[in-house]
């Protein structure tokens, strides 16, 4: 057993990424491995996937044992061919090149991706019953030190008028990283409480589930 403090964390925004490689073949391995010509991907870069297979899609994954021609997406297991049907067509990569941190970050908090049920009963039942559906949607929402000459608040600035999808990388004290996927949302106007700190919000709504390392 093992509880960690977030104190020294850092939270950066990916702000460059390299062009869409197409992946031509997907293993169904432990951990999975791409198929994609001359990709470029360096080991233990980030790159985001897409691809049929929803349960590994749009989300961040590290780069392992590269080859010219093919990499292992690191901590990906597609053993299970219910899960993951073999020979999926239609997928692409595209490696991040470049993190920004972002700075004074006051607040950091998660809301959402729990699980929801359908709720019923038969005819002949006296009690209802629940079967899992699907988790509800998931956003992290940042509260930021106001300040306009950050790189960091002027690259969410920029991802939130572009309405873009971005990587978000959380880099724990002990070294280990949480990456997320989401469309930016940043609200420019500061907070203004007498005696208190002013602070700007932005809002990551998630494209699929956290990736940890």
């Amino acid at each position: 057993m093992a509880i960690r403090l977030p104190d020294g964390s850092t939270v950066a925004i990916a702000t460059a990424y390299g062009a869409v490689k197409s992946v031509t073949a997907i293993s169904n391995a432990n951990p999975a491995v791409l198929t994609s010509a001359a990709h470029g991907v360096p080991n233990n870069s980030f790159f985001e996937f897409k691809t049929p297979w929803q349960k590994v899609s749009e989300r961040i994954w590290k780069a392992g044992n590269v080859a010219a021609n093919s990499l292992e997406m690191v901590g990906a297991d597609t053993t299970d061919l219910n899960r993951f049907p073999a020979g999926p067509t239609g997928s692409t990569l595209r490696e991040i090149t470049a993190w920004t941190q972002i700075s004074q970050i006051l607040d950091f908090q998660t809301s959402g991706g729990d699980q929801q049920f359908w709720t019923g009963s038969f005819l002949e039942d006296d009690f209802e019953r629940q079967l899992p559906t699907v988790t509800s949607a998931q956003s992290i929402t940042l509260g930021i030190g106001d300040d306009p000459t950050l790189a960091g608040y002027q690259a969410l600035k920029l991802a939130g008028e572009r309405r873009d999808i971005r990587a978000l990388k959380v880099t724990l004290p002990d070294g280990s990283a949480i990456l997320y996927n989401g469309y930016v949302s940043f609200n420019e106007t500061p907070t203004l409480s007498k005696g208190q700190v002013m602070q700007v919000t932005a809002t990551f709504s998630l494209n699929g589930r956290p990736v940890r390392y």
